[in-house]
């Protein structure tokens, strides 16, 4: 949905131009707004062929119409071609605002009409009184059938532990006995409530593909409950290891509220980890990424980090992250390697009218492989890169072959600095060695190894050198052993930290 339609420079155009491009995902647009920016005030359903306004406080009154405005005929028409075009293959793009609460009602309607209910999808349980090896079981999206019913997000609320759970299938009524298939423990459900953003509808049952809220209920993310007739667990989601670790303390001094808070912090998110360094004696805790443990669970707790990594360190080989062009003379440009000869690095000549003497051209292509031996920002090999070779021009008495070496290995040098980007440049900078990379349009990816230790504040340099576009995800790889200068730095604080507990 793209939200936002009342704000100044509102296009969504744009956004589904994006969509197609960036994501490679067929998207048309099912709706035509009406009015735009600080006058938007509804929208034309392309499928129905009608118009939906919001009227009222919160724009909880909807208005349909049959009639379509003059000012957005001709634009309706030609985006319901558009959407007829692709009505084979395409993702239903909706238009709203959703602080004024304008158009969410028919994007509402359209999740109900588009996405599979549960009886069109695959939902399956293991049946824990089976074999490991057993098939899997399908459960049924049937009131009648017995309860299973997930456990996926906790949240403590000010009446305590909050649980939201999907009810996959049977049904829960207030008041029911049930049961946690991982503890085996029962428990009885004193409140059922249905959210609604921050306020809470009280109802008496839930069915198959609901979800609803339960207070007092203890548990833990992921836990499956049922009404005790069945065996049935729900499949665990994956979770990966955790890849960065901090040590944690309060900034007073410690009591039961900071140990309570961490427990808390494990229930409600699975990829967070809590253990106590047997050495440092220091509370570790470990997650996905620096900004997970920094915004998600310290400043929810006020609590102060400092840092406990390990480090290892890999060597860099570097590659151009992009083609870069020097107008009608020459361009290096990214290369995969030769299926036959497995080369990755190409000299090319494509020079016509003797321009350049041909008797110049071989120490042109000998400069450009030694250039390739040494990056000029970290002394590493470069790897991927062809050298295309257009045009040119000598001088009669001037020009020699020391100077065209000279002014090739100069020229690559400084292009190669253009290629490599903010991004491969920043990973450079961090020790990191490059695995992968791909250029698609106007998208890059790389796959790197980098020491942990060197990660620490990489998302806002990433962030910051990419616009806000870039982003990056970690999974630990193995261990490595400390070079000498950071081994030297970890020895000297390991020696004062013991003078002082002496």
């Amino acid at each position: 949905m793209a939200v936002k339609m009342d704000r100044p420079g509102a296009n969504p155009w744009r956004i589904v131009n994006q969509i197609r491009s960036k994501l490679r995902i067929p998207a048309a647009a099912v709706q035509v707004p009406i009015g735009i920016e600080d006058e938007f005030k509804g929208v034309v359903d392309l499928v129905h062929w009608r118009s939906i306004y919001d009227e009222g406080q919160k724009g909880n009154e909807v208005v349909i119409s049959q009639e379509i405005p003059e000012s957005v005929m001709e634009l309706a028409k030609a985006k319901s071609s558009e959407l007829i075009e692709q009505l084979a293959e395409f993702s239903p793009v909706f238009l709203g605002s959703a602080i004024k609460n304008t158009a969410v009602q028919p994007m509402l309607g359209g999740v109900c009409a588009y996405l599979p209910n549960l009886a069109e999808s695959e939902v399956l349980a293991h049946d824990t009184s089976l074999p490991s090896s057993a098939p899997q079981i399908q459960l049924t999206p049937a009131a009648d059938a017995p309860l299973v019913g997930l456990a996926f997000k906790l949240e403590e609320g000010r009446f305590g532990q909050l649980t939201y759970m999907r009810v996959y299938q049977g049904t829960l009524k207030k008041g029911n006995q049930i049961f946690n298939a991982r503890t085996g423990k029962k428990v009885k459900v004193p409140r059922l409530v249905r959210m609604h953003s921050n306020e809470m509808e009280v109802i008496e049952s839930v069915g198959p593909g609901e979800i609803c809220a339960i207070f007092g209920v203890e548990c833990s993310s992921g836990d499956t409950f049922t009404d005790g007739s069945t065996s049935f667990s729900m499949t665990n989601m994956y979770v990966p290891e955790p890849v960065i670790s901090l040590s944690i303390k309060p900034k007073g001094i410690e009591t039961l509220n900071f140990s309570h808070a961490l427990n808390r912090f494990q229930k409600e998110d699975p990829t967070f980890e809590v253990h106590i360094d047997h050495e440092s004696k220091e509370t570790i805790i470990s997650g996905m990424g620096e900004l997970h443990l920094e915004i998600s669970h310290a400043q929810r707790h006020s609590v102060r980090l400092s840092l406990n990594a390990r480090i290892s360190l890999t060597r860099t080989r570097s590659r151009p992250e992009a083609p870069v062009n020097t107008p009608k003379l020459w361009h290096i440009e990214p290369m995969e390697p030769d299926p036959e000869t497995g080369k990755d690095i190409a000299f090319e000549s494509v020079v016509m009218g003797g321009n350049i003497p041909t008797n110049f051209i071989p120490a042109i292509e000998k400069s450009f492989y030694k250039a390739h031996e040494k990056d000029a920002l970290s002394g590493n090999v470069i790897s991927g890169c062809r050298f295309v070779l257009k045009d040119g021009a000598f001088h009669a008495v001037d020009s020699s072959e020391l100077a065209f070496r000279l002014a090739t290995i100069g020229a690559f040098r400084e292009a190669f600095k253009m290629a490599k980007g903010q991004v491969i440049g920043g990973l450079n900078t961090r020790r990191g060695t490059i695995i992968d990379s791909e250029v698609r349009d106007d998208e890059f990816t790389a796959a790197a190894k980098v020491a942990l230790n060197d990660m620490f504040g990489y998302s806002n340099q990433l962030r910051g050198s990419t616009q806000g576009k870039g982003g990056f995800s970690m999974e630990y790889k193995h261990h490595m052993p400390v070079l000498p200068n950071p081994s030297k730095d970890l020895d000297e604080v390991c020696r004062k930290t013991l003078a002082v507990k002496k």
